[in-house]
């Protein structure tokens, strides 16, 4: 296997589980939230596919595809486009209202085959390149892909838990 093949099973992964958390749910099952100050299935998707979108087209230098695709006007959500969702208060996460799961996961595709096209040609020696220096130590190529695996796989996790109780 090489890395490029490791790294697309592990966004694969992502996808699937993000997609088998919102299918068949409607605009007010996403939105529903365990308690007010919980995440709900919508916002937990919409966040960790711009997570992925941002950091992905910045190690890839290019556009998001949030707007490259015209998906923040789609979404007309009441955010800066570049908003990723991080660090957003209960009272944000409540804004995240009316999506349907077609949407998310039209745009959770999008953002998979960009992230696709992305890493797979990567090999071990592209994974020691600094691709953010504002940190210390400075952010490797390496060290951003696994952040991103690991904040996306977490949120998936949140969604399927959610989405149990919401099937329960």
């Amino acid at each position: 296997m090489t890395l490029g093949e490791l790294l697309v099973d592990a966004f694969n992964r992502i996808r699937e589980g993000a997609v088998n958390a919102v299918s068949g749910l409607s605009p007010e099952q996403l939105a529903e939230r365990p308690t007010s100050h919980a995440n709900s299935i919508g916002w937990l998707v919409w966040h960790l596919t711009r997570v992925q979108d941002d950091h992905i087209a910045a190690v890839a230098d290019r556009e998001q595809v949030w707007t490259s695709d015209g998906w923040n006007e789609r979404f007309a959500l009441p955010f800066d486009a570049e908003d990723t969702g991080y660090g957003h208060s209960s009272e944000q996460v409540a804004e995240v209202r009316g999506l349907d799961a077609e949407q998310l996961v039209g745009y959770l595709e999008a953002v998979h085959a960009a992230t696709v096209e992305y890493v797979r040609p990567l090999t071990p020696d592209d994974l020691g390149q600094v691709v953010d220096e504002r940190w210390d130590p400075p952010v490797t190529l390496g060290v951003r892909l696994v952040s991103v695996v690991n904040d996306d796989q977490q949120h998936v996790g949140q969604a399927a838990f959610i989405r149990g109780l919401l099937d329960a």
